[in-house]
């Protein structure tokens, strides 16, 4: 069982950055491929990115490649999400998911754990 809390969301305006973290409890987390999704009204939830266990192995979506960076601290239990250059359309809720899949997939239904959700809004 793995519970995952994010949190380094807020307002920024388009340009800035802000790195969002995701902290998982229990012995587990380095057994997990983790990744990051986003929701924004309207919408479906959509893959972001991707990290596998030992997180030598990150995996971007097209929209974000170049802007945000992924990464994990397996001795913190902790995922990040660096985001840079950040743009209007990134405004979503933001979650971190865990997967028992061998690695992060894109595809919503191979997760099994959930955080809550942060919520990122970029002003133009």
């Amino acid at each position: 069982q793995v519970q995952l809390v994010e949190s380094g969301g807020g307002l920024v305006q388009a340009g800035g950055s802000l790195r969002l973290s995701c902290a998982a409890s229990g012995r587990t987390f380095s057994y997990h491929a983790m990744a990051w999704f986003r929701q924004a009204p309207g919408k479906e939830r959509e893959f972001v990115a991707g990290i596998s266990r030992s997180g030598g192995s990150t995996y971007y979506a097209d929209s974000v490649k170049g802007r945000f960076t992924i990464s994990r601290d397996n001795a913190k239990n902790t995922v990040y999400l660096q985001m840079n250059s950040l743009k209007p359309e990134d405004t979503a809720v933001y979650s971190c998911a865990a997967t028992n899949v061998l690695v992060a997939t894109p595809t919503l239904r191979d997760y099994g754990y959930w955080g809550q959700g942060t919520q990122v809004t970029v002003s133009s």
